[in-house]
């Protein structure tokens, strides 16, 4: 990943066009089916059936938002090269987190699609990734898209890498609102999102690499010491962290 930013939103654009070009023609299956009484009427599932004609942002939210698909893959290769365009411009909101974004991936198994479709996906989120760390303002705040990340690919480790290997102010930025919201969860023990799978693992995870990594870039930025102390109690356990002098208070 190339995280600098002059050249992260070129990449960013290139890799929406992969997404086009390489899934340019995709349908949802012909008999694919959903109810109309909940999800939406035959016209609408009908356009899912022709390839390369954009949907209503309704229509497009209730397609990737329902989970009953009988062919996941199929449905969300028709819509992703839209669904993506839409993410990165801030148009997909959902009342649930991000992490239904990433299992909307998930449930599709993209990981497992032809290595052409596979390596485009990767590529698209590994440049959303890139440029967002880097931009003042993103429209997902990294935070979050580090779980959309996360659930779409089940692990941690190379998004988190990424963030490691980035010297960049604004990056530091990012990581000290990411380590005021994550603080509380993380000392009762409870990752900060509601995770599909390996939940214990992403949270271990999680933990180590702030106690690790964040305090230095922390301090450098000029956080509150009382964050710094609640990073440095993540190190602790038990009676160790909550009768240390500067345990928060925190009640679960």
């Amino acid at each position: 990943m190339n995280p600098d930013q002059p050249r992260a939103r070129p990449r960013l654009d290139a890799a929406l066009r992969g997404l086009a070009v390489t899934f340019r023609g995709r349908t949802a299956h012909p008999d694919e089916f959903n109810c109309e009484c909940h999800w939406g009427s035959a016209e609408d599932l009908a356009r899912l059936k022709v390839a390369d004609v954009e949907l209503d942002l309704d229509l497009l939210h209730r397609t990737w938002q329902a989970t009953d698909w009988s062919d996941k893959a199929s449905v969300l290769r028709r819509i992703l090269p839209q669904f993506a365009s839409a993410l990165v411009s801030g148009l997909i909101e959902t009342p649930f987190g991000m992490e239904s974004v990433g299992l909307s991936f998930a449930r599709a198994s993209w990981q497992e699609w032809p290595a052409e479709q596979a390596a485009a996906v990767e590529e698209f989120l590994n440049a959303w990734w890139a440029y967002a760390l880097t931009d003042p303002d993103p429209v997902v705040p990294v935070h979050d898209l580090l779980v959309l990340n996360a659930e779409a690919t089940g692990t941690l480790s190379p998004w988190l890498a990424t963030w490691e290997a980035l010297s960049d102010p604004v990056a530091d930025r990012h990581l000290a609102e990411a380590a005021d919201r994550w603080e509380y969860e993380l000392l009762g023990d409870q990752l900060p999102w509601s995770a599909w799978e390996n939940e214990e693992d992403m949270r271990a995870e999680l933990t180590s690499w702030l106690v690790r990594h964040a305090p230095a870039r922390l301090r450098a930025h000029g956080v509150p010491e009382d964050l710094l102390h609640r990073i440095r109690l993540l190190g602790l356990t038990g009676p160790d962290r909550w009768d240390d002098p500067h345990w928060p208070g925190h009640r679960y």
